[in-house]
């Protein structure tokens, strides 16, 4: 038998060898919900700085005695999720004891849903690698309370209760992922939503966002579901994709040399890039699961569930589709503008204000508003340069009273000033310079300053011919027009042959 300890040391061709097998993966993801405290207690729930320990109560430390009190905003987040996730909203659910020992959980068992779960059914239709449209349905999407936090350091095994008792959404789909590109893909499409919904931050980094894979193999064409691994402690989309990967390949080596794939859970080692056995994987038998005695059941009313379902803003995929249908806009600009909500609000604020080809703002919002994000580290929400502050620049440029490379220069100008396009345009003198006479004096300085180059040009040296528009745009600081410069320097050089 194969020991996963020797999977990442594998280099056999994964290509033959998954000729006559394909992959079968399901994902547990455990999503931690925005709210400000815990799901039972008044504890804030966002303890990623705090030192060990601190943020506590008597509730989520599990002392003797202590009685949960449900958090509303958990359910409406919960239920938000749920509907966004095509899922039926339960009118009644129930929270159940899930009982297991570990250090990190004091009670000695986890509030959560089993049977009766605030969501039921759902899916997220996820566009995978190769352009079609893969269905994720969901078995189980349930509200549960975390854990706290184990680490070794010292030789000693340390406790951290902070995290006990957050308020985490379980989501568990179908096996209907088949390569670890089609989990990475579902993965990057769920935190899209979490994000655009504003009911998690999702950063996998803390924690928000915590991914199991479950992985088998079977034979091409049969429906059997074979024996499952469990792939845990994950943190990120691209270490996923890189164990599912690897625990693919080992189940397929394993089977073609004869053996027998082990229900196993195992452990991610993010430093070593390997796999490592944990336990035998447990059964829900093994929970020991009965209904919470200290929770009534949760009970909504019909009109509460309707008012969360008419909250639900439009969609990312949803959104792509009408950018690409209603405004014409390529698959790949659609795809963009639509990965964050907050640009998708800003591209379309600022065509409404634009009025022009949607285009062309697509253009300059993916190559230069993304590009201020990005160095700046702001959401496009929190930008000073404003939608109409950007469409006034793009018209500005449109008119021909500024150039192209001025227009840019003038974006981050606005983003610092906070000062509207025009006013900027008029104090710094920014004006393009289109005026035939003003244009051909300084081209004939240029050229007058430079006859050595000049006699290169016309001796057949014509990539000379961007130096000299440079020359001329550096003499007017920018400001020269493009086309007309081109225009007037060709003449100019071509009339001194």
């Amino acid at each position: 038998m194969m020991d996963p300890h020797t999977v990442s040391d594998q280099h056999s061709n994964k290509d033959g060898l998954m000729a006559d097998f394909e992959a079968v993966i399901g994902l547990e993801t455990h999503i931690q919900l925005n709210t400000v405290t815990k799901i039972f207690c008044s504890c804030k729930a966002d303890s990623w700085e705090d030192p060990p320990n601190t943020n506590i109560c008597p509730v989520c430390a599990g002392l003797p005695g202590v009685l949960p009190v449900l958090n509303e905003a958990a359910v409406y987040k919960g239920a938000l999720l749920a509907a966004a996730m095509h899922a039926e909203v339960r009118l009644v659910s129930y929270f159940d004891r899930k009982n297991y020992f570990y250090p990190d959980l004091p009670k000695g068992y986890q509030i959560s849903q089993f049977d009766l779960a605030l969501g039921d059914g759902g899916y997220l239709d996820v566009t995978m690698p190769g352009g079609f449209v893969r269905r994720v349905n969901i078995t189980k999407l349930h509200l549960e309370e975390d854990a706290g936090k184990t680490k070794y350091e010292g030789g000693k095994r340390l406790v951290d209760f902070n995290r006990c008792g957050v308020p985490l959404v379980e989501m568990v789909t179908e096996p209907d992922l088949r390569s670890a590109d089609e989990a990475a893909q579902y993965l990057i499409r769920l935190r899209q939503l979490l994000r655009w919904m504003g009911v998690s931050e999702a950063d996998m980094e803390k924690g928000h966002l915590r991914c199991d894979a479950n992985v088998s193999i079977r034979t091409v064409g049969s429906t059997h579901l074979n024996t499952k691994t469990e792939i845990k402690n994950v943190n990120s989309i691209e270490a996923v994709r890189a164990a599912i990967n690897m625990e693919i390949e080992r189940q397929v080596s394993l089977v073609q040399a004869g053996g027998q794939v082990e229900s196993w859970t195992l452990d991610w080692d993010e430093t070593r890039q390997r796999l490592n056995k944990m336990r035998s994987k447990e059964t829900e038998a093994d929970y020991r699961y009965f209904r919470e005695p200290d929770l009534l059941p949760l009970e909504l009313t019909s009109e509460w569930r309707d008012a969360v379902i008419h909250n639900l803003p439009e969609l990312p995929l949803e959104r792509q589709l009408r950018f690409m249908t209603h405004y014409q806009l390529p698959e790949y600009d659609a795809d963009i503008l639509t990965a964050d909500r907050p640009i998708a609000d800003y591209y379309e604020a600022a065509l409404t204000a634009y009025e022009g080809d949607p285009k062309v703002l697509s253009n300059w919002i993916m190559n230069e508003v993304l590009r201020m994000q990005n160095e700046l580290g702001l959401s496009a929400d929190a930008l000073t340069l404003t939608p109409e502050y950007l469409a006034e620049v793009i018209r500005l440029v449109d008119a021909g009273t500024i150039n192209a490379a001025t227009g840019k220069a003038l974006l981050m100008k606005v983003q610092q000033s906070g000062q509207a396009p025009q006013a900027i345009v008029i104090a710094e003198g920014l004006s393009q310079v289109s005026d035939d006479s003003a244009l051909q004096s300084v081209i004939d300085a240029v050229l007058a300053a430079h006859l050595q180059e000049v006699e290169s040009y016309r001796n057949g040296k014509e990539g000379l011919f961007g130096w000299f528009m440079g020359q001329v745009m550096r003499q007017t600081r920018g400001q020269a027009d493009p086309a007309k410069t081109r225009e007037l320097l060709q003449k100019a050089l071509q009339e001194k042959r």
